[in-house]
């Protein structure tokens, strides 16, 4: 089974302020919803669909994952608090309409604490099925009023992100020139490569699904494949760019990785806490993934108000001046960038979340 999980960004355990087991046997669906925090408003992440190889791996991710969605939310300046669901199954065999709409009633259940979205394994088809029971859903098709695909902002996003970094790395915010591995070209990889391309940079990629590593070659014919991420690592680049599932930077990576600067679009990058600080120890710049991806967010929750792309996308723009902010509070502090990406979202959420006690 793939690493999906990374660990919470600070040593602690989380604690969250609710976690809901859903059961619906006739429908067979399984899954558990977790909101971490409302101190900045409802809670808001995706629904994940994936064949878990038990309850305990299902509930450790989903924990991890809304535990991000809140620092996500608080540093793209979202009044939103974070959530997430996972759905136990294999998308491609176990979902359908029955499911999905068992779902629903229980996203409903909650009164707007939780808003869900598309994630792994679920599309923005599948919200429309959701919406059908249930208020509190974003991320739909363009059809039903929605934002559509996320994956166009979070690209963009994390093209900014990278910016920032080369900025702050070699003085100029662009990948002109630079060599850029994208590991993994799905939803959001293959975006990143038109931005890289458009930009000047000479792109590597690789992709355990050869269909889309065909893509980006059709499109792309001059972009270089790697066989794995073991050989992404350890080929000589100027920027890594996780873009597949988490844990990729770990103990063995690390040590390894032939790159200056680790910016991309994946999920609990680090594979656990101390990660952060043997990147530091090696002069990595790492620009925190939860920062960096947040053009998604950006992108559903500005649907919550009825969707305008371009004020989104002016939004997703912002992510250069945060990740900017981080890497120079980082310097300041003497800490690593993920550190200094957690105080800052910390201190948004209390000092914010201290006016819900002030009496209107």
């Amino acid at each position: 089974m793939p690493n999906v999980f990374g660990a919470p960004h600070k040593g602690t355990e989380p604690r969250h302020e609710q976690v809901v087991f859903c059961q619906d046997e006739a429908s067979g669906l399984r899954a558990i919803i977790a909101i971490y925090s409302t101190a900045l408003g409802p809670s808001l992440g995706g629904t994940r669909f994936y064949p878990y190889g038990t309850e305990e791996e299902a509930l450790a991710d989903v924990l991890n994952l809304s535990r991000g969605m809140a620092y996500k939310n608080a540093l793209a300046g979202l009044d939103l608090g974070g959530g997430k669901a996972v759905i136990i199954g294999d998308p491609a065999i176990d979902k359908s309409e029955a499911m999905l709409r068992a779902y629903g009633r229980f996203v409903q259940s909650l009164n707007g604490r939780y808003y869900t979205a598309c994630d792994v394994g679920t599309f923005s088809e599948d919200m429309d099925i959701v919406a059908r029971e249930s208020q509190f859903v974003t991320g739909r098709t363009v059809a039903h009023g929605g934002a559509g695909d996320s994956s166009i902002l979070t690209a963009f996003g994390v093209f900014q992100g990278m910016r920032a970094a080369a900025k702050t790395m070699w003085g100029a915010p662009t990948l002109r020139g630079k060599r850029v591995g994208v590991e993994g070209v799905g939803k959001v990889g293959h975006r990143l490569v038109e931005h890289l391309r458009e930009d000047g940079a000479d792109v590597v990629i690789c992709d355990v699904n050869q269909s889309a590593v065909d893509r980006v070659r059709s499109a792309h014919p001059e972009v270089e494949v790697v066989a794995d991420t073991d050989t992404m690592v350890r080929t000589e680049l100027d920027v890594y760019a996780p873009c597949a599932l988490g844990g990729s930077l770990n103990d063995d990576t690390v040590p390894v990785l032939a790159s200056k600067v680790v910016c991309g679009a994946a999920n609990n990058q680090l594979a656990h806490t101390g990660v952060e600080k043997s990147l530091a120890d090696h002069g990595v710049l790492y620009a925190p993934d939860y920062v960096v991806n947040s053009g998604g967010v950006i992108q559903v929750a500005d649907e919550i108000g009825g969707f305008n792309f371009d004020r989104a996308k002016a939004r997703a723009t912002g992510i250069y001046n945060t990740t900017l902010k981080i890497f120079a509070l980082a310097a300041d502090e003497g800490v690593p960038p993920a550190v200094a990406a957690d105080r800052l979202a910390e201190r948004r959420m209390s000092e914010v979340g201290r006016l819900r006690g002030i009496l209107l």
